[in-house]
C-alpha cells in the first residue's frame, strides 16, 4: 500500500508556499488583490487567440519526483507553449489592473510558476533549455508587457531541485500521516447504535460520494445529521474517494457541533486532523485588523516564521480550534488568520463558513482558483441558508453617494481621478432621474466602461498614496469597484440589474444574482461530491433548482426517530398575521393564545413573531396585562444584540423560576435556528404567521424572475422561504429523542392545502384549534405525557432486579 503512495500538489501552491518571505502588508493593492479571476480568464483567452499557429494554449503538465517510500506529483497548466525551430518558449499570462509602467520585473512567484513548467517541458521532451516568458496584461487598457529570460535545462533543473528540497519534509509528513489516517479509518466503527433511519442515511451519503454525485438530505432534528454525514464521508476518504473534507456551516454554533463530532470519532481511534477557520476580525490580536508591518508586530516577518509555526502545530494538535490557533500564533509571533489558512493546506478536514468555498472575494484560492481542483468532499450543513447567502456572495452594489464622498476626500490629490469620479457620478445621476422607486435595466455597458477607467486610475492612486486621511474609506470604495467589475463578468440569465431609491435617500445600482446555482456549482465541481443537509430542505425541488440547478440530483428524506406522542402540533384557525388584519384585537388574540397555552404547564416557551414591529405591539399588550392574569414572565429579543447579549438571553432558559418564562423572538432572527435548548430548557414554541418575507424590491424581482420562467414566482420568492423560517422556529422544541413539547402555528393560512403540502412528514398529525378550546387540548396533552411517564416508571420498577 505505502510503496505507491503519491503526494499531489499544484505548481501554484508549491511555489507560493516555498518562496514566500517577509511581511504581510495590505496597504499595497498589488499581488493577489490585483487578480480579477473572471476578467483575467477572459484576457487569457484573448491573448492566446492572437498568438498564431505556433502557440499552444492551456497545456497540462506534470512531473513526478521519486522519494524513498513515495512520489511527489506536481501538476499544473501552462498558459501557452510556443514551439519554433529555434527553440521553445513557455508563456505565463497574468491579467492585472495596475499600471504596467510600475512593473520593473516579474513577480517572483509568477516567474517561478513559469520556470516549473519550463523544467517539466524540457525534461519530458529532452530539450537543452527554454525561454521563460512572463506576459502581463492590463485588464482595462489591454496594454501588454513581457519579460523574457533564457534558461538552460541544467539551470532549470538545479533551481527546481532546490525548490522541491524545501518541500520534501512536508511531503514526508503527509505520506506518514495519510497512511496512519487511512488505517485508523479502516478500523473505525459508528460510535453509537444506529437510531431509526440513521443507517440508511449513512449508506446514502457513502453511495453518493462513491458515484461522485450530489445528495440532498431532508433530516429532522435529532437524527444525528452531523455524525451521519461525517462518518460515511471519512470512510469514503479512507478508501481513496477524497483527500480533503470541507464541513461548511452558516453559523458559529454548528461549527462547534462539527468539532465535537470529530473529537468523538478521535476518541474511538480515528487519527485525523481538522482546522476551524474563523473570521479575521475574531482572530486578530489587534482591536481593529491592520495588516501591515508598521501597525502589527505579527504581520512583520510573518512569512519568515509561519512555516515553522505550521510544522509545530501539526505535530502537536489534532482538533485545531480558534483557541489553539491563537495560542500557537502568539508563540510563533505570526498573524493568526493567515496562519490558520496555511494550516488548512495540511489538514484532512476544514470546518468553515460557506464563504471560504463560494465567495469570489473570500474563497480559499489555494483550493478554488481557476485551474485548481482536488479530491474534495463537501458537507453543507443547514443548507437552506446557502440560497440567500449565495445570492449575496454573487451580487454587487454601488452607491452614488460614495462616488461623491471619495471625490471629496481626494479632490486636491489627483485631478484625473476626480474627473473620472465625476463622469461615473453623472451617469448614475441620469439613472436616478429615470428611477421612481426601482427600475430594472437591460444594459449598463457604457457605465461599466467608465468604471473600468476609474478603477485603473484608482489602482495607480492607491499604489502612490500609501497614507492619507480617510484612506480606509477610499480603499473600501476601491474594493467595491473591484467586486462590481468581477461580478459584471458573471452576468447571464441568472442575474437582474436594477437601480433603487432607498428609504435613507441613497441611490443604489445592483447586480443581483437571482439564481446562484451556476456560480455555486462552479466551486462544487472542483470536488468529488457534495451532501446538502438540513432539517428544513422542503420542497427539495426548490433547493435543487437554486443550489445545483439539476432536478436529477439524489435526494433522501430521513425517517424521524421521534415518538410523535411526545409532540403536540396545533394549528389555530381563528387568528391571522396578515397585514390587513394587524390591529389591537389580533395582537390581543395572540396574547390570549399564549396565556392559554402557557398556563397548562410551567416551563420555558419561545414565541416567534413576524417582525420587530409586531413584537413591540404584542409586548405592549403584555405590559398592559397584570402579571397575575398572565401567569408568566417574559423577555424580548432586541434588534441588534451582540454575542454577549445573545448569550445572556439564552442563559435565561437555564434559570429556576416560580413562574413560566416566555421569550419573544423574531422569526428568521438569531434565535430561530442554530440554538440548542434541550429537555426542560424549552417545552413550547408558538409561531405567529407564515414567515413570508416583507414585500420589497428584491422579493418582487425574485417573483418576476421565476414567473418569467413559468415557475410560480410567489412560491419561490415568498412562500417557500417563509415556510422554511416556520419550520426552523418549530425545530427549536424537539432536539433529542428525550424531548417533549408543543408547537402552535397561529395563522389560519396553515390550514390551506398549499401550506399543508409544505409540512414535513413528521407534521402529519395535528390538532385544529380555536381560542376557546386550545387550553383543553394542551392540558390533555400534558396529562397524557404525565400518565405515560408514570406507566414507564412503574414498568421500570416491575422489570428491575428484585
Amino acid at each position: 500500500m505505502s510503496e505507491n503512495k503519491i503526494i499531489k500538489i499544484s505548481v501554484r501552491n508549491l511555489v507560493e508556499y516555498v518562496l514566500r518571505s517577509g511581511d504581510i502588508d495590505n496597504r499595497r493593492t498589488s499581488a493577489a488583490e490585483k487578480m480579477a479571476m473572471q476578467e483575467g480568464s477572459r484576457i487569457h483567452r484573448k491573448i492566446q487567440r492572437r498568438m498564431g499557429p505556433d502557440y499552444r494554449p492551456e497545456v497540462s503538465l506534470k512531473h513526478t519526483v521519486d522519494q524513498d517510500q513515495f512520489q511527489i506529483l506536481i501538476e499544473g497548466r501552462a498558459d501557452g507553449i510556443i514551439e519554433k525551430p529555434d527553440g521553445v518558449t513557455i508563456d505565463e499570462i497574468k491579467g492585472m489592473y495596475m499600471d504596467l509602467s510600475y512593473l520593473d520585473e516579474p513577480f517572483q512567484v509568477h516567474l517561478a510558476q513559469a520556470m516549473c513548467y519550463g523544467y517539466f517541458y524540457c525534461f519530458d521532451h529532452k530539450l537543452p533549455g527554454a525561454v521563460i516568458q512572463m506576459t502581463y496584461c492590463n485588464l482595462e487598457t489591454e496594454e501588454i508587457r513581457r519579460f523574457q529570460v533564457d534558461k538552460t535545462f541544467e539551470e532549470l533543473e538545479t533551481w527546481f531541485q532546490g525548490l522541491i528540497h524545501e518541500y520534501v519534509k512536508w511531503a514526508r509528513y503527509l505520506y506518514i500521516h495519510e497512511i496512519r489516517r487511512d488505517e485508523s479509518i479502516g478500523e473505525l466503527s459508528f460510535p453509537f447504535p444506529y437510531r431509526s433511519g440513521q443507517k440508511e442515511l449513512v449508506v446514502s451519503v457513502y453511495r453518493s460520494i462513491l458515484r461522485k454525485r450530489n445528495l440532498f438530505i431532508q433530516a429532522p432534528t435529532g437524527i444525528g445529521k452531523t455524525l451521519s454525514t461525517i462518518y460515511p464521508a471519512l470512510r469514503a476518504m479512507g478508501e481513496g474517494l477524497g483527500d480533503k473534507l470541507f464541513y461548511l456551516t452558516a453559523k458559529t454554533i454548528t461549527r462547534s457541533v462539527a468539532e465535537e463530532a470529530f473529537e468523538l470519532l478521535r476518541e474511538q481511534g480515528l487519527y485525523l486532523n481538522t482546522v476551524t477557520i474563523t473570521a479575521k476580525d475574531k482572530l486578530c490580536f489587534l482591536e481593529t485588523p491592520e495588516c501591515n508591518p508598521d501597525a502589527c508586530p505579527y504581520a512583520k516577518g510573518h512569512f519568515d516564521r509561519v512555516g515553522d509555526a505550521v510544522y509545530d502545530i501539526l505535530h502537536q494538535e489534532s482538533g485545531i480550534t480558534r483557541e489553539i490557533v491563537l495560542d500557537y500564533a502568539k508563540k510563533h509571533q505570526v498573524c493568526p488568520f493567515e496562519f490558520c489558512l496555511d494550516i488548512s493546506s495540511w489538514t484532512d478536514s476544514i470546518i468553515c463558513d460557506y464563504n471560504y468555498v463560494f465567495d469570489p472575494n473570500v474563497k480559499l484560492k489555494r483550493y478554488f482558483s481557476e485551474g485548481v481542483s482536488g479530491e474534495y468532499l463537501f458537507l453543507v450543513d443547514e443548507a437552506h441558508n446557502l440560497v440567500p447567502r449565495g445570492r449575496e456572495m454573487y451580487s454587487a452594489i454601488l452607491y452614488k453617494e460614495e462616488f461623491l464622498l471619495v471625490k471629496k476626500i481626494i479632490k486636491t490629490m489627483d485631478p484625473k481621478l476626480v474627473r473620472l469620479l465625476d463622469r461615473c457620478n453623472k451617469e448614475l445621476l441620469e439613472m436616478k432621474r429615470e428611477c421612481e422607486s426601482f427600475r430594472i435595466l437591460e444594459d449598463i455597458r457604457f457605465f461599466v466602461t467608465g468604471i473600468l477607467s476609474l478603477f485603473g486610475e484608482m489602482e495607480k492612486f492607491m499604489e502612490v498614496h500609501q497614507d492619507f486621511k480617510d484612506r480606509d474609506l477610499v480603499l473600501d470604495f476601491y474594493f467595491a469597484l473591484r467586486d462590481f467589475i468581477n461580478i459584471y463578468e458573471r452576468l447571464d440569465e441568472n442575474y437582474r440589474i436594477y437601480t433603487e431609491l432607498l428609504n435613507d435617500g441613497r441611490f443604489m445600482l445592483r447586480l443581483f444574482c437571482v439564481n446562484p446555482s451556476k456560480n455555486l456549482k462552479e466551486c462544487l465541481n472542483k470536488g468529488n461530491g457534495t451532501v446538502f443537509f438540513s432539517a428544513t430542505l422542503l420542497p427539495v425541488s426548490y433547493y435543487k433548482e437554486l443550489l445545483s440547478g439539476d432536478q436529477e440530483e439524489y435526494a433522501v428524506y430521513a425517517h424521524s426517530p421521534f415518538d410523535p406522542g411526545k409532540r403536540l402540533l396545533m394549528v389555530a384557525g381563528d387568528v391571522s398575521s396578515r397585514y390587513t388584519r394587524r390591529n389591537k384585537r389580533e395582537y390581543q388574540k395572540v396574547v390570549d393564545y399564549l396565556t392559554a397555552i402557557v398556563s397548562e404547564k410551567k416551563g420555558n416557551y419561545m414565541v416567534f413573531l413576524p417582525s420587530y414591529h409586531f413584537l413591540k405591539e404584542v409586548e405592549e399588550v403584555l405590559w398592559e396585562t397584570s402579571l397575575e392574569n398572565l401567569g408568566f414572565t417574559f423577555l424580548s429579543q432586541a434588534s441588534s444584540m451582540n454575542e454577549e447579549e445573545r448569550e445572556e438571553f439564552l442563559q435565561e432558559f437555564s434559570k429556576d423560576r416560580e413562574l413560566s418564562f416566555v421569550a419573544l423572538c423574531v422569526m428568521g432572527g438569531v434565535f430561530s435556528e442554530g440554538i440548542d435548548l434541550r429537555a426542560d430548557q424549552l417545552i413550547g414554541a408558538v409561531i405567529v404567521g407564515t414567515g413570508l418575507p416583507m414585500v420589497c424590491t428584491e422579493q418582487e424581482i425574485l417573483k418576476g424572475y421565476f414567473d418569467e420562467k413559468e415557475q410560480n414566482g410567489f412560491d419561490y420568492a415568498y412562500q417557500y422561504p417563509g415556510m422554511n423560517k416556520v419550520m426552523q422556529a418549530a425545530g427549536r422544541v424537539i432536539r433529542t429523542v428525550e424531548d417533549e413539547g408543543i408547537i402552535a402555528l397561529l395563522d389560519e393560512r396553515f390550514l390551506r392545502p398549499d401550506y399543508q403540502a409544505l409540512f414535513p412528514r413528521e407534521w402529519d398529525g395535528y390538532y385544529e384549534v380555536r381560542l376557546k378550546n386550545v387550553g383543553n387540548v394542551v392540558k390533555e396533552f400534558w396529562c397524557q405525557r404525565e400518565r405515560k411517564g408514570e406507566n414507564e416508571y412503574e414498568e421500570d420498577i416491575e422489570t428491575s432486579p428484585k
